[in-house]
């Protein structure tokens, strides 16, 4: 019996239809931007698998450092304990985010990296003794599927079943060049309206809107507009984390910085799962007291755990360095080269880029989890490349360490898609 017919027996897998898809491709290992399944052919991963492996799979530097971790600490309960590897992370992890940020709470994915920051800006209220309850997300935003993140979420693809039970939020449309000025009236109609505790938002690309892009200068004046009203900010940055807009966050592309961010996925390279939350003094302040029940009653059993953090101190070091930076721009340089030979191209409706970010919606209207995507995910897979289009929108969000070669294969099947697919 195969590893995918074994599969088929107990597993039931996220954002799978198994009535219409029941096999699964089984991947033995990995290797930088490849995938080897158990016959051991390879293919390409075009997205990073879920934009984690940055720094490619199996990174020797990230492995060397967990498996120094691994035998010396495993995991260690995160209340009223501390350890060396989560001080060092806090010291690293400070160091290149934006400058405000100074207090640092773990978790264990992006969706709970969201739901903290949300049980941040409601309780910090709470604590000052303000009875806020409204929220403010940009439509079409993405913040996971714990249900605080998916009551800011605005994609009923994922969250129709649930939409009764959400929290209260409002939303406003994504700001582009042209309507910058009726968004920022729409959110000051809502604050003058509503007692709103936060606006949270991904900063420049919504990724699960389809690597939706909008324009820095009109978020930059919704968070300063909220900032000036005393309304906290959230930045997901759970996927544009790490490098992947040419800066180490999207954040750093804007004047007006975050009062809480939200970090995940390529925090530890994809080694193992964690997040974290950080946030301002002034937010952190606000549960600093001698009264017990302000603290932040929240917690994670895995919180801080060793081997995690060595992976995300190994990932930091490697962002950092001179080598990981020219291939984040080595790769930037190959999507704009890219885009002038294929933005032209009959079937391809509009292009756009952010940092490593590359995406093209093709000029054919179909369903997000329609056929014609099937036909697309299997003709990726045929051709060796492991791509995910979400509806009409191919998109490439590769580890940095792609080799020419590999985004060159990448690209000749995106073009072959467009004249036999599509």
């Amino acid at each position: 019996m195969t590893l995918s017919q074994r599969d088929k027996k107990h597993l039931w897998h996220p954002l799978t239809q198994h009535k219409t898809t029941p096999d699964s491709l089984a991947i033995s290992r990995a290797k930088g931007a490849l995938l080897y399944d158990d016959k051991g052919q390879e293919y390409i991963d075009g997205i990073a698998s879920w934009y984690t492996s940055a720094y490619g799979h199996c990174n020797p530097v990230i492995v060397e450092r967990v498996k120094k971790q691994v035998e010396t600490l495993d995991q260690v309960v995160f209340a009223g304990l501390t350890h060396e590897p989560a001080v060092e992370l806090s010291e690293k992890l400070v160091g290149i985010l934006p400058s405000n940020q100074q207090k640092l709470f773990f978790s264990d994915n992006g969706s709970t990296a969201v739901d903290v920051a949300i049980k941040m800006a409601l309780q910090y209220y709470f604590n000052r003794g303000e009875k806020r309850q409204v929220l403010i997300a940009l439509e079409e935003g993405f913040h996971g599927d714990t249900f605080g993140a998916m009551s800011v979420s605005g994609l009923s693809v994922y969250n129709g079943p649930f939409e009764d039970f959400f929290l209260n939020v409002k939303r406003i449309p994504v700001p582009t060049v042209d309507n910058r000025q009726e968004v920022l009236n729409q959110l000051k109609t809502i604050l003058d309206q509503h007692s709103v505790a936060a606006f949270i938002y991904e900063p420049l690309v919504q990724g699960a809107a389809a690597m939706k892009m909008h324009d820095p200068k009109g978020l930059d004046s919704l968070i300063g507009e909220c900032q000036r009203q005393g309304i906290l900010t959230i930045a997901d940055e759970v996927m544009t984390g790490f490098g992947k807009t040419g800066k180490h966050f999207a954040s750093l592309h804007l004047q007006n910085q975050p009062d809480i961010m939200c970090l995940s996925k390529a925090l530890t390279g994809g080694m193992v799962p964690m997040a974290i939350t950080s946030c301002t003094l002034n937010v952190y302040n606000a549960f600093y007291s001698d009264d017990m029940s302000k603290g932040l009653f929240h917690g994670h059993t895995y919180s801080a755990n060793p081997i995690a953090c060595a992976a995300a101190i190994a990932g930091i070091d490697l962002l950092k360095s001179q080598e990981m930076q020219q291939n984040i721009q080595r790769v930037i340089a190959s999507h704009k080269a890219f885009d002038q030979r294929i933005k032209n191209h009959p079937k391809v409706a509009s292009t756009r880029q952010c940092g490593t970010i590359y995406a093209i919606d093709l000029a054919v209207n179909m369903e997000r989890y329609g056929d014609l995507r099937k036909k697309m995910l299997d003709y990726f897979l045929a051709n060796y490349l492991f791509m995910r289009p979400l509806g009409n929108t191919v998109y490439i969000a590769s580890s940095y360490v792609i080799t020419d070669e590999q985004l060159y294969r990448i690209y000749q099947g995106i073009e072959n898609l467009l004249d036999t697919v599509v």
